[in-house]
């Protein structure tokens, strides 16, 4: 099979520009999509706005690709009463969902950080569930300067 140079370039070119547009082009989760996986995390719950629940996130990420965010939740880890589950989201990422996390009364403590891609300037909101049925929710705004998401 006998390919020219020139072939080669405009196939290679064409392929890259599809992959760039299609990748351009996807859909993103709306703020919809994050109530719902609020709901169904919440298990029909009623949900408290700040509370115990700390949320932690820059107003201005310079770069999407690795925006920090932490939280912590002020609770006795008792065996009786502690935190479960602590969820992060982000609105207008192609899936809103970034990561959950568990606890038990021997963590001592509900606190985590981590990393995650942020599309474009969006909410990020974080859930916390005890074990005693209470629900806490926060949302900061996070301005991002370069998206991370490929959208």
């Amino acid at each position: 099979m006998n390919i020219s140079r020139r072939t080669l370039l405009c196939s290679s070119a064409a392929a890259a520009a599809t992959a760039f547009f299609g990748l351009a082009g996807r859909a993103v989760a709306s703020v919809e999509d994050v109530e719902k996986l609020i709901t169904e995390f919440a298990s029909g719950g009623t949900i408290e706005s700040g509370g115990a629940l700390q949320l932690k996130t820059p107003e201005i990420a310079e770069n999407g690709n690795s925006v920090p965010v932490s939280f912590s939740v002020d609770s006795p880890m008792s065996e009786e009463d502690y935190v479960e589950s602590v969820m992060i989201m982000a609105s207008d990422n192609p899936s809103p969902d970034v990561a959950t996390f568990h606890f038990t009364p021997d963590s001592g403590i509900a606190k985590a950080s981590t990393r995650m891609r942020l599309a474009r300037t969006q909410d990020v909101f974080a859930v916390a569930k005890t074990s005693t049925g209470k629900l806490f929710k926060v949302s900061n705004n996070v301005k991002v300067t370069i998206g991370g998401c490929g959208g």
